[in-house]
């Protein structure tokens, strides 16, 4: 399963969603906060716990392949990792 830590305000993330979104592959999406790329304020504490806990960060695009038991940062990353494993 993929699971994408993300909010909607923020470009990184667009890129992410539309990659996941092209690919057609389905993920659980998770929203530690909402709001513009500048605003930080946590809506969400649980999920937020959740994506510091798991990656180390308060980061955002972070995606979770529970399969091949593999976290990312950084959307670049991530879309190259999306392209190898899922196209």
């Amino acid at each position: 399963m993929l699971e994408l830590y993300q909010f909607e305000g923020c470009p990184h993330c667009v890129k992410v969603r539309e990659k996941l979104s092209d690919l057609g592959v389905s993920y659980v999406l998770h929203n530690p906060r909402l709001g513009k790329s500048n605003d930080h304020e946590i809506t969400n504490q649980q999920t937020y716990d959740e994506l510091v806990e798991m990656g180390g960060m308060d980061q955002v695009p972070y995606l979770v392949d529970t399969q091949r038991e593999t976290s990312m940062y950084e959307s670049d990353d991530i879309v190259e990792y999306l392209e190898e494993h899922y196209e």
